[in-house]
């Protein structure tokens, strides 16, 4: 995927949103919804665009998925940066 891509893809600030809870840890569904407050399905369709994307990937615990970053995308939690290869995306300090 190149650069445009990704950045059409995270265009949309709830997909931006997840990537930044992501950087801090794999999280849960019900923990990224508490946090975004969207309707499951809103928030299913954009965890399914990251997905297809390859920029976060699941794993079953239980009956619980857990959402973490991609291991192909260079993460750098002190600095809030994430390196695709191609561009480097820095959050801002809340």
């Amino acid at each position: 995927m190149d650069c445009s891509q990704i950045m059409k893809i995270l265009g949309d600030q709830t997909r931006m949103s997840v990537l930044e809870m992501l950087l801090k840890r794999p999280q849960h569904v019900h923990e990224l919804n508490d946090e975004l407050g969207l309707e499951p399905t809103l928030l299913s369709h954009h965890l399914r665009t990251l997905r297809d994307a390859g920029l976060v990937v699941t794993e079953r615990e239980g009956r619980s998925v857990i959402y973490r970053l991609s291991p192909e995308i260079r993460r750098n939690p002190q600095s809030q940066s994430l390196d695709f290869g191609c561009c480097t995306l820095k959050f801002r300090p809340h």
